[in-house]
């Protein structure tokens, strides 16, 4: 193995490592969270939940993890297809500043309840605030769960077209991330619970294929290391 080759089965590494670091930080960031948007009384919920910022914080650094995953993907994917690879990347940082919007709003509860506390105002007031603080939270992450998956099946279908990764896991993240835009766009419309049951089949893919970059099974570790000029590129 020469040394691009070497340095493309790191970078595959790398991004399989980053598909399941995404699930630890956001996963364990929205657990952190939950706690205070779930609690009848968003307001109370935060003030008894000193873990809040903590999981703020994890869930925003999930947005420079889903930015990664882009960036480095896109030399791999840009050998094959330059539409698919530069909308892959479009779709990461679309996912990444869209989930930072909402995690910025769901921290803004935090100062609402310091207000609320302070009493200057009447509690219906802050309460409308913190309702707002969570509803956009939940837009947010819904806006970005639906581009996530309808630009990840661009992705998917290139991956099985130019076989760089067993048919079967393509056809998997096809299907996958196809459902889990669908079920974003019910959540949105009012849906409630769809989302999450929607979101089985392509959470799955992208674990399983966190991991088999992590073994070095794709060929995108190879498709890399091929010259440009030698890629016929659609």
């Amino acid at each position: 193995m020469n040394e691009t080759q070497t340095q493309s089965s790191r970078a595959a590494r790398l991004v399989g490592a980053l598909f399941l670091g995404g699930f630890l930080t956001y996963g364990v960031g929205s657990i952190l969270t939950s706690t205070a948007t779930a609690a009848p009384d968003y307001l109370s919920g935060v003030s008894s939940n000193p873990l809040f910022p903590v999981g703020a914080v994890l869930m925003l650094l999930n947005s420079a993890v889903v930015t990664g995953i882009g960036v480095l993907m896109f030399p791999a994917l840009v050998r094959h297809s330059k539409a698919v690879a530069a909308g892959y990347l479009a779709t990461r940082i679309f996912e990444a500043v869209l989930l930072a919007v909402g995690v910025v709003s769901l921290l803004s509860l935090t100062g609402i309840a310091q207000e609320a506390t302070a009493g200057t105002l009447d509690a219906g007031y802050y309460g409308t605030l913190a309702a707002l603080a969570v509803n956009g939270g939940f837009l947010s992450y819904q806006v970005a769960m639906a581009g996530l998956g309808l630009g990840s099946v661009f992705l998917c279908s290139l991956l099985l077209r130019k076989r760089l990764v067993p048919r079967f896991l393509a056809v998997w993240g096809l299907a996958g991330y196809a459902v889990f835009a669908v079920g974003a766009v019910l959540e949105l419309l009012g849906f409630a619970g769809l989302g999450m049951v929607f979101t089985v089949p392509g959470g799955l893919f992208e674990l399983f294929f966190g991991i088999w970059l992590l073994a070095g099974k794709s060929a995108l570790t190879t498709a890399a290391a091929v010259p440009a000029e030698k890629v016929v590129v659609p």
